[in-house]
């Protein structure tokens, strides 16, 4: 457990932590998420960069590698690594954000995963911890996109026992968007073709630089259609 711990902090502090939400900020769009947000920020190539370049506006990224719903410590929680803490109230009007796999990842190395999935998400999509914090972020105002997570390039990988608990994931946040028409769903299944590596960095977990440009390109043409 501690050596994940010190690893996750090591990440993050390589990554980098979550923007601050500056008060002068006219920023419409705040994104939040784990290291599939975060990653690529250093070279300006996170998913955020890539929406800001699309859409042309800024695009104010809180997220955090090693974030997740559940996470006790309160100084590195406070400070994102609990994924809830990383959103700020303003005027908002579009929360991205991604979460939950770090959860089913170290909460019950995605085996047997059936109480950690409900306390994330239930089966109707109504109860648990995500669809609490959309519902907190939607009575702000914004209008939230939720995505799922690219899947495995068809090669072994860390986490390719995880494709049947995030193919639930995905399904329960399609649920949940459907309740509410201010919630899209996102699901990034598709993305990566069947033993293409180029759309993950090379430890085959997180997203290269392409992996990031696709998925946000997608969030992107989004907002772009909900302006």
């Amino acid at each position: 457990m501690w050596i994940r711990l010190i690893m996750i902090l090591a990440l993050a502090v390589l990554f980098g932590c979550g923007e601050q939400v500056s008060a002068t900020s006219q920023s419409r769009i705040m994104l939040l998420g784990d290291s599939m947000m975060a990653a690529n920020r250093a070279a300006r190539q996170s998913v955020a960069d890539v929406i800001e370049s699309e859409l042309d506006e800024e695009v104010v990224d809180r997220s955090v590698v090693g974030a997740r719903y559940f996470y006790i410590l309160p100084i590195s929680g406070s400070a994102g690594l609990r994924l809830a803490a990383q959103y700020r109230p303003g005027k908002w009007e579009w929360v991205v954000l991604n979460g939950g796999g770090n959860d089913l990842l170290f909460g019950c190395g995605c085996h047997s995963c059936d109480g950690q999935m409900d306390r994330l998400i239930g089966a109707d999509g109504k109860s648990g911890a995500i669809p609490a914090f959309v519902t907190q972020i939607r009575a702000g105002g914004a209008k939230v996109i939720y995505t799922g997570y690219l899947r495995n390039p068809g090669v072994r990988t860390p986490i390719k026992s995880c494709g049947p608990a995030g193919n639930e994931l995905d399904r329960r946040l399609a649920i949940m968007a459907g309740r509410d028409p201010g919630v899209t769903f996102v699901s990034l299944a598709d993305i990566v073709p069947f033993g293409d590596r180029s759309f993950h960095a090379p430890d085959l977990i997180h997203p290269s630089e392409k992996g990031s440009k696709a998925i946000g390109a997608r969030i992107a043409g989004i907002i772009a259609q909900g302006r």
